[in-house]
C-alpha cells in the first residue's frame, strides 16, 4: 500500500528535536530569532499553532458579540470553532472551485453592518489571487486575514503585503514541518502589541508533551514505508478497524472538546529550534518534483475535474480529484495498493453551505502523490481515477500543466 502522504521531515530533524528535549535552551530567544528572520519588518509572531494565533487575534481584537467574520466556504472545521467560541458569526463567501478564489461578488453580498473581518483560506497547496479581495474588504472596513497554512512553499511568499494579517504553519503534516508552529504578520503594531501580551500569560508547551509528539511521528515516519504500511493496513482489517480512521485521528493536532484549552500555550524551545532548522535548511526540490508529478497526472488523464484546475498558483500539497461515486473510488483504490483518503484535511464546507462549494467538496478523494512514485504507477492510478464514475471536466476546459 502506497501511504496517502510521507510526512516532510528526516529523521535527523525527529533526532534533533528529541535532542532539545532534553537540552532545549532559552525559548524566548528563539522565538524572537525566528520571528526576525521570518520578518524584517518586524512584524512576525510565532505561535503554538495558527488555532493559536488566530485566537490570539480575536482576543485582541474584542469584537462585539454577534459581530460577523466572513470566512471562504471551505475552510479549517476548528477555526469557525474559535469564531464561535468568541460570541462571533461565521458567514460563508462562495469559492470559485476551479481556481479556489474567494468570489469577490459574493463578499460584497454577503457583507454586511456587523461584518468586521474577512477571512481566507488558500487550499490544497493553491494561492489564490489576493488584489481583489482586498480592494472589496477595504471598501467595506473589513480587516483581511490570510490562513496560508496549506500555501507554504519557502521563502517566496510570506502573505500578501496589503493582508492585515497572514498565519503560516509548520503541522505534523505540512511542508517542512517542525511538529507544530506557526509564524504570522500582524502589520498593525498596537494590535501585535496585545497578541503578544496575551500571549506571555499563557503557560508554555512543556518538553514532555513535546518529547510525546516527536515519538509519535517517529513512530508514523517509519510506519510510512510501503511493506510496514502495507502490514498495519492488514492488521487493522484484521481487527475489524477503519485505517483511514486510525491514521486520520492520529495525525489530528488538536482532538476533543477541549480546544480553546489546548491551544493556549506557548510554544516550547525544543519546537521553536527544530522550525528554524525547518526554514534554516529549506530545500524547494521537494516541491518541485510533487509539482512535476501532479502535472504529469493531469498532463496524461486531463478529463479528471478537480478543484484548483485553474489556479494561478498551485504547489499541490494534497491532491483531490472529483467522482460522482467517491467511496467506491476510493475502495478501488485502496485494492490496487493506493492509500486514498476522503479526510485527509479537517477542511470542511461552512454552514450554511455555498452549492458550488458544497457540490465539489461531496465528490472529493484525496490521492497519494510522493515524489519517489514510479511513472507506472502514477500511470495505475491515474487510469482508476479516470475510470471509475469520475466527473469529467467540461468540454473545452483542458487542465493546464501546473507549477
Amino acid at each position: 500500500m502506497r501511504v496517502r502522504k510521507k510526512l516532510d521531515i528526516a529523521w535527523s530533524d525527529l533526532a534533533l528535536a528529541a535532542a532539545r528535549t532534553v537540552l532545549p535552551g532559552d525559548a524566548a530567544a528563539l522565538a524572537d530569532g525566528l520571528e526576525k528572520r521570518w520578518s524584517p519588518h518586524g512584524d512576525a509572531l510565532a505561535c503554538l499553532s495558527v488555532r493559536s494565533g488566530f485566537d490570539l487575534l480575536l482576543q485582541a481584537l474584542a469584537l462585539p458579540r454577534g459581530s460577523e467574520i466572513l470566512v471562504s466556504a471551505v475552510t479549517i472545521r476548528d477555526m469557525v470553532r474559535i469564531i464561535e467560541a468568541h460570541g462571533l458569526v461565521a458567514v460563508p463567501v462562495e469559492l470559485d472551485m476551479d481556481s479556489l478564489s474567494v468570489r469577490a461578488e459574493d463578499l460584497a453580498r454577503r457583507a454586511g453592518p456587523r461584518s468586521a473581518a474577512l477571512l481566507v483560506a488558500h487550499l490544497f497547496g493553491s494561492r489564490m489571487p489576493m488584489e481583489p479581495l482586498v480592494r472589496a474588504a477595504r471598501s467595506r472596513g473589513l480587516l483581511v486575514i490570510e490562513d496560508c497554512a496549506q500555501a507554504y512553499a519557502g521563502p517566496g511568499y510570506r502573505g500578501h503585503d496589503e493582508s492585515d494579517v497572514s498565519m503560516f504553519s509548520f503541522g505534523p503534516i505540512k511542508t517542512a514541518t517542525a511538529l507544530g508552529g506557526a509564524l504570522l504578520r500582524v502589520r498593525d503594531a498596537q494590535l501585535r502589541a496585545r497578541m503578544k501580551r496575551l500571549q506571555a500569560g499563557y503557560a508554555r508547551q512543556t518538553r514532555a508533551q513535546y518529547a510525546a509528539r516527536v515519538a509519535k511521528y517517529a513512530g508514523l515516519k517509519l510506519l510510512s514505508g510501503r511493506v510496514l504500511y502495507t502490514l498495519f493496513v492488514a492488521g487493522c482489517r484484521l481487527l475489524g478497524k477503519n485505517h483511514d480512521a486510525v491514521i486520520g485521528g492520529a495525525t489530528r493536532s488538536f482532538a476533543g472538546a477541549e480546544l480553546l484549552r489546548a491551544i493556549r500555550r506557548r510554544p516550547c524551545a525544543a519546537l521553536l529550534a527544530l522550525l528554524a532548522r525547518r526554514l534554516r535548511r529549506f530545500d524547494p526540490r521537494a516541491i518541485e518534483e510533487r509539482i512535476a508529478l501532479a502535472r504529469a497526472l493531469f498532463a496524461r488523464y486531463p478529463e479528471l475535474a478537480r478543484p484548483g484546475s485553474r489556479a494561478a498558483l498551485h504547489t499541490h500539497w494534497v491532491v483531490p480529484v472529483c467522482s460522482a461515486a467517491p467511496d467506491k473510488l476510493l475502495r478501488r483504490l485502496w485494492r490496487a495498493g493506493f492509500d486514498a483518503t476522503r479526510g485527509a484535511t479537517s477542511l470542511y464546507v461552512v454552514p450554511p453551505p455555498p452549492p458550488e462549494a458544497d457540490r465539489v467538496m461531496a465528490q472529493v478523494v484525496y490521492v497519494p502523490l510522493d515524489r519517489w512514485m514510479a511513472a507506472k504507477a502514477l500511470e495505475a492510478m491515474g487510469r482508476i481515477a479516470s475510470r471509475v464514475d469520475p466527473v469529467h471536466a467540461p468540454a473545452g476546459k483542458v487542465m493546464p500543466k501546473l507549477g
